[in-house]
């Protein structure tokens, strides 16, 4: 026998389906894990990149992502390797990442490239305004927003700090990739204020090893002279090299990155990558929650590093003067 069911209740299940609909998606939705791509310009075994990644993803553990809420597809590229770099952007934007963070601009401009609509949060980018990366740093007016590295005043301070620790140096070589975005600026800033300090300012572009070795070996042929090394991944792929040349012509020589120095350099001042790896979680945190790039500012540094390497002093037979070292955050021995 059939069992009949009165219009009320019928409406009230309606009603019950209407609403617990919704209420799944919704929990569907919150549940979906979120996917990160990473896109780094180094090898995959560089341990300071490895420690930017990890201080990175530590901290958006702390903002609430798990191993169950988030997954991260990495990519990562020889600094030399222009082509490798590329590829590795367009696999990324295919697998249409829900997000993407970038270290430098040699690896974001592909991605610029190959997507306007995937958010991406860059770190380690000198001027992204002049390098067409973004519209303005407070509305960058597009899907990509981040970190800057430096002010353009740095350049002043770097040599500042380099005469300090070699009063004696009348000629002061910068030495980076031309192919990087950021290396005109560099120059520019190079040339207004070396005459502040009484140097002869030179420049070499180098693309690789060879070219490293021959520039540093050119320049050195002639006497009072130090290097100066704007942000450049070539370098930092080759601190070996480039430390190791630097203390067997002994020239001074005054870096942007920290590993530089812990790898046999002399002075390091620049802003603090790990920190800014750091800063970079909390956007990252902030589009996945529905923020778009577009709205978020692009920050500029707000930790600086000095960093003295006193064995390198030594051993070039420099004294560092106190006030230098009274200022410093690390001195290693």
């Amino acid at each position: 026998m059939a069992i009949g069911i009165g219009r009320r209740e019928f409406i009230a299940g309606l009603g019950g389906v209407a609403i617990s609909l919704p209420l799944a998606t919704r929990a569907q939705h919150a549940e979906r894990i979120r996917r990160v791509g990473v896109l780094m310009p180094y090898p995959a075994n560089d341990l300071e990149g490895q420690a930017r990644i990890a201080a990175f993803r530590q901290e958006l553990g702390k903002l609430g992502w798990t191993d169950t809420s988030i997954r991260f597809d990495e990519r990562w590229a020889g600094s030399d390797d222009v082509n490798q770099i590329r590829a590795y952007a367009t696999e990324l934007v295919d697998s249409k990442p829900d997000v993407i963070l970038v270290n430098s601009p040699r690896a974001l401009a592909p991605l610029q490239q190959a997507t306007r609509s995937i958010p991406i949060v860059f770190v380690g980018v000198s001027d992204p305004v002049a390098a067409g990366f973004v519209e303005s740093l407070a509305r960058p007016g597009s899907n990509i927003t981040g970190f800057t590295l430096i002010e353009f005043s740095v350049i002043g301070k770097l040599l500042e700090a380099l005469k300090q620790i070699a009063p004696d140096i009348s000629r002061i070589a910068l030495i980076s990739n031309p192919i990087n975005p950021s290396t005109g600026l560099y120059l520019r800033s190079f040339d207004s204020v070396s005459s502040l300090f009484a140097v002869q300012p030179f420049v070499f572009p180098v693309h690789n090893a060879d070219e490293i070795q021959r520039s540093i070996e050119a320049f050195a042929s002639e006497q009072n002279g130090g290097l100066l090394f704007p942000p450049d991944i070539t370098i930092l792929a080759h601190r070996d090299l480039v430390t190791a040349l630097a203390a067997r012509h002994r020239l001074p020589a005054i870096y942007s990155d920290r590993a530089l120095v812990v790898s046999g350099g002399l002075i390091y001042y620049g802003a603090e990558r790990i920190d800014q790896f750091r800063r970079a979680a909390s956007y990252i945190d902030r589009i996945l929650r529905g923020e778009k790039p577009a709205d978020l500012p692009v920050q500029q540094p707000i930790k600086f590093e000095l960093v003295i390497n006193l064995k390198t002093a030594k051993a070039l037979g420099l004294t560092v003067p106190a006030t230098l070292l009274a200022t410093a955050d690390e001195v290693i021995e």
